[in-house]
């Protein structure tokens, strides 16, 4: 018997057929996903007071944010693809262990190297837990039920940040920062209660060695592209960090790709990139998650510094995104159903990059709120459209068996994406405003100069001590700001209208690619497990 039929005898065997234990394990992995999306973007909002708590340097504090970011990017595809082989609810059920054992050593931290530690672990925890709750998700739930479960793990993933955004401001604002840890590691404590109880342990039944070669590569590859991608704009380009990181991540993934169509057992085939709905949908959630982070990042500024809100408040204020964003996701698994793929993921492009039109052109230092949010409720609608049909599209392209690994990639071009946008949309953004505001502080000393056009916070507290004579600089901060946005989110719309063109181009052919057992070719591949093949028969990637 060759392999596939084996992969599809032991995912009937997976099925949950169950409706209330169907809805235990959806709950549990809803839980363990926004416990660890929350957490990314948690500590945004406590930077001021860890720097008094903790005596936290400026680049002490950025290495706490981004170490959990940093190991949960790497680890993801060697983990996806151990819980695929070893069990996925033991990998799941270790990790919210680890979590939440570091998320209260976080909490319970005296000096900003301990927190340090403590966030490596929880992001090793999270690159443990994030890929496992969309694969047991599409590993037992039956075809009928699994669209509208993994819609509703897109609307979550995407919702996450902001939500975890939200929390942490309002923890902030009424108690202290280490209160910020405790909320996720209550709702990992929910998680694994509820997956002890209820989620099966499935995994691949697939003789070969673990590719270990390929797992160091890709955690040395994405480690080092990520960790590039967060020191350069910081430290500059020519930093030895930077030069460093960028140079070992290039090469790792030039070995790794070498490596992995050696290998007769690879962690990640690159072949199935060739496969037009993979592409399309890795392409898709890249360039949507770059965007969106860095959506997040500027709308902060925005609200914090022109309009003049709280912290809380400005989390509050990106809500829309969330609120569009969630119940779309669940219904876009019936309109891709009922019109295609490739028709909804188009949409969903259009209206993302109509929604960042809008964020280009209609704020102004005098428009108040009512000028964003109808943008950002609009990039919501484009998320919420595309998000599930290009989360489906790389999972269900990939094999039972392979859902781990499926699952980590599409977190991992989900974090590349984040990383990418947040330097790239951050960068044209102080590029931007920097030029925008320099009219503004000539006759200014030199330092204050400085500080003015270093950023819009530095420029209001600088205005702020100048009396009377800096209101003309914080006015003239707040319009520059304001131009400089406009610069970043016209970015985001070339970006989205390049996505928009490969779907358009290139996207999922009119009938979706799936796995099947029917049609492969009779002289089996070197994988016979990452076989795939379209709905007309044709092998795809073999």
């Amino acid at each position: 018997m060759n392999a596939i039929p084996q992969i599809f005898e032991e995912e009937s065997e997976a099925l949950i057929t169950d409706p209330r234990r169907r809805r235990r394990i959806l709950v549990a992995m809803l839980t363990a996903l926004v416990a660890v999306i929350a957490s990314v973007s948690a500590l945004n909002v406590a930077q001021q007071e860890l720097a008094v708590d903790l005596g936290a340097s400026h680049s002490m504090l950025l290495w706490v944010i981004n170490g959990y970011t940093l190991a949960l990017a790497a680890l993801l595809l060697p983990i996806g693809a151990i819980g695929d082989r070893w069990g996925r609810r033991h990998v799941l059920n270790a990790g919210l262990v680890l979590f939440v054992v570091s998320s209260i050593g976080a909490a319970l931290a005296t000096s900003a190297a301990v927190l340090l530690v403590a966030r490596v672990a929880s992001g090793v925890a999270a690159a443990m837990i994030m890929p496992v709750t969309l694969s047991v998700i599409t590993s037992t739930f039956p075809a009928e039920d699994r669209g509208r479960a993994v819609g509703l793990w897109a609307g979550f993933a995407g919702a996450g940040g902001i939500i975890g955004l939200w929390a942490s401001a309002f923890v902030i604002d009424r108690y202290s920062w280490p209160w910020v840890f405790v909320l996720p590691a209550a709702l990992a404590v929910v998680a694994l209660a509820l997956s002890v109880t209820s989620v099966p342990n499935s995994r691949e039944q697939q003789a070969g060695r673990f590719d270990v070669a390929g797992a160091l590569l890709s955690a040395v590859a994405v480690g080092g592209l990520v960790l590039a991608i967060h020191e350069g704009p910081e430290r500059g380009w020519s930093d030895p960090i930077s030069l460093v990181s960028l140079a070992a991540g290039a090469i790792a993934l030039l070995c790794f790709v070498a490596h992995e169509m050696r290998t007769e057992n690879p962690l990640l085939d690159v072949r199935i990139l060739t496969n037009r709905s993979v592409a399309a949908g890795s392409l898709t959630m890249l360039m949507m998650f770059a965007v969106l982070f860095g959506v997040f990042l500027v709308g902060i500024q925005y609200l914090q510094a022109v309009l003049g809100y709280s912290a809380l408040r400005s989390a509050a204020g990106l809500l829309p995104i969330a609120a569009v964003m969630m119940p779309l996701s669940n219904v876009a698994p019936r309109l891709a159903a009922r019109f295609g793929t490739r028709l909804i993921l188009t949409s969903g492009l259009v209206a993302f990059g109509t929604g960042l039109v809008m964020l280009a052109t209609m704020p102004s230092v005098d428009g108040g709120y009512w000028s964003v949010a109808p943008g950002l409720a609009v990039v919501g609608l484009g998320m919420g459209l595309a998000m599930t049909p290009s989360s489906t599209a790389i999972t269900e392209s990939l094999p039972a068996d392979r859902q781990g690994v499926a699952s980590a990639l599409n977190d991992t071009v989900r974090e590349i994406g984040g990383a990418v946008g947040v330097a790239l949309l951050g960068s044209i953004l102080n590029a931007a405003y920097s030029d925008a505001v320099s009219p503004a502080v000539d006759g200014l000393p030199a330092d204050t100069a400085h500080t003015v056009e270093d950023g819009i916070g530095p420029a209001l507290a600088a205005a702020r001590e100048m009396g009377p004579a800096g209101e003309s600089v914080a006015s003239a901060a707040r319009a520059a700001f304001v131009s400089a946005w406009s610069n970043a989110m016209w970015a985001g719309v070339a970006i989205a209208g390049i996505g928009l063109a490969w779907v358009v181009l290139r996207g999922p052919a009119r009938r979706t690619e799936r796995r099947t057992t029917e049609g492969i070719a009779d002289t089996p591949s070197a994988h016979p497990t990452l076989d795939l093949v379209l709905d007309d028969r044709q092998p795809v990637g073999v």
